[in-house]
């Protein structure tokens, strides 16, 4: 029988049940640790996505205000030749409003499709889950 040595590790079957049990809450912990971990990189990378698509937005918002600047005035002016200039106002701002909100709904969409939860790690959470009762039985 060998001597107990503090920090030895012992051969799998001399080790004691409890041991054993220890060891698998040791290594569970550090899993649950570990899979925290991947949880907040996964989350951190799908907020930084949700942030560019923000970003596109307010772009696109900022473009159709600065087109419908530029384009009300030289418009207005060509139409106002045609018909009344209250009338090719409203054109012209109807045709520009479109333009942003349209600009603006295509990057809401697709904000939309992000999928927030953390697939990844939802994913090795239940492998991990199965391989625990697989070592229980």
């Amino acid at each position: 029988m060998l001597d107990d040595v503090p920090g030895e590790v012992r051969p799998t079957q001399e080790r004691s049940i409890g041991e054993l049990f220890g060891d698998l809450a040791r290594e569970l912990a550090t899993l649950v640790r570990q899979e925290i971990q991947l949880a907040k990189v996964e989350m951190s990378e799908k907020a930084a996505q949700a942030g560019k698509d923000a970003g596109m937005v307010a772009l696109g918002g900022t473009l159709a205000h600065a087109g419908l600047l530029a384009v009300i005035a030289a418009v207005i002016l060509a139409l106002g030749t045609v018909v009344h200039l209250w009338v090719s106002a409203l054109i012209v701002g109807v045709v520009v409003l479109t333009i942003g909100a349209v600009l603006a709904r295509n990057r809401l969409q697709a904000m939309k499709r992000i999928d927030p939860a953390p697939r990844q790690t939802i994913e090795s959470l239940k492998e991990d889950a199965r391989w625990a009762r697989e070592r229980a039985q």
